[in-house]
């Protein structure tokens, strides 16, 4: 997965992708937020795995 692919796929789900990726902070990748995990060279898909199980109420079309 690429980045832009990440991002697509935030944006398909959550309605403001821009705050979502840079204000909600999510354990699942240590404590940073998508935009930290981004610059911080994680694996774009492992960032999408860990916004998954941060949103475990996201139904599946959208996994």
């Amino acid at each position: 997965m690429r980045i832009s692919e990440l991002r697509s796929r935030i944006s398909d789900y959550f309605p403001d992708p821009a705050t979502y990726s840079q204000d909600i902070v999510h354990s699942e990748l240590g404590g940073i937020t998508v935009n930290e995990a981004i610059v911080r060279g994680d694996e774009p898909d492992e960032i999408w795995r860990a916004v998954v199980r941060h949103n475990p109420q996201m139904p599946e079309k959208f996994r």
